[in-house]
């Protein structure tokens, strides 16, 4: 079936202007927040990747109004350097359509082409949807966790922590789509009856551990999702730290949870 978006590379200024309305519309971001035209120029020029993904002709809405961007940039750190994707941001209505994927793969293709053979990226271990598409249908892992990555507000004590953890793709196999986890394993940590996080087990001998995360995070009190927040900080923080490496979400009924593995 041809798929009903296309993406291509964003070269010109204004079009890179209007990459800044889909993020606000993914994210809901505000003014600071928001990535702008500008930077997206100027890196384009010096080695970044800007893609942008349009409707399809015939499919309904305007060819020329982005839907979907993705954008990273060289890195360069102790002598190694890598591809760092730093946005991938999709409208709400086009959520499911496959394009997030889609502007994954062609992002990996133009990293290739400049000589990487890795790419990696932050997400928000809270949201499991995005573990899925990351873990299970990209094929990459997680190794490494970084409390307060970003400062989302003016009060440092206030904030609701942004703890991110690094996903790391390996770009010199083919791409190839990880199957659904077992949930099976030693449970280090998991959900009380009342949705709040039990105590984490840490010190597990087993060549596979699962955590547990909610699955609508944004359903939780502010109190239950610092409290889940801080619990998987201390899970995912200790075993990554200690040779081992996420590697998946099982589904447990309604239940999600975190597959980590020891490090091959």
């Amino acid at each position: 079936m041809t798929a009903p978006y296309v993406i291509r590379d964003v070269a010109d200024p204004w079009a890179m202007r209007a990459l800044e309305d889909v993020q606000v519309a993914a994210w809901g971001y505000a003014d600071r927040e928001v990535l702008p035209g500008t930077m997206f120029r100027i890196s384009a020029a010096t080695g970044g990747i800007v893609l942008g993904a349009y409707p399809a002709s015939g499919v309904g809405g305007d060819v020329d109004v982005p839907v979907g961007l993705a954008y990273g940039f060289p890195a360069v750190v102790g002598g190694q350097t890598w591809h760092h994707s730093h946005l991938l941001a999709v409208r709400p209505e086009w959520r499911g359509s496959g394009l997030a994927v889609a502007l994954k793969l062609a992002q990996r293709e133009r990293a290739r082409a400049q000589g990487h053979t890795r790419m990696t990226w932050t997400f928000d271990p809270l949201v499991a949807r995005n573990a899925r598409l990351n873990l299970g249908k990209l094929g990459a892992v997680a190794r490494s966790y970084h409390p307060d990555w970003y400062a989302l507000s003016a009060d440092r004590h206030a904030a609701e922590p942004a703890d991110r953890l690094m996903i790391e793709w390996e770009l010199t196999r083919e791409h190839a789509e990880r199957p659904p986890e077992p949930a099976e394993g030693a449970v280090a940590l998991a959900a009380l009856p009342d949705t709040a996080p039990g105590e984490v087990v840490t010190g597990l001998d087993a060549g596979r551990v699962l955590v547990e995360v909610p699955t609508r995070p944004e359903t939780l009190s502010v109190e239950t999702r610092r409290a889940w927040r801080l619990a998987l900080r201390e899970a995912l923080g200790t075993y990554l730290d200690t040779g081992f490496e996420v590697s998946g979400l099982a589904r447990d009924g309604e239940r999600a949870l975190y597959v980590l593995t020891r490090r091959g």
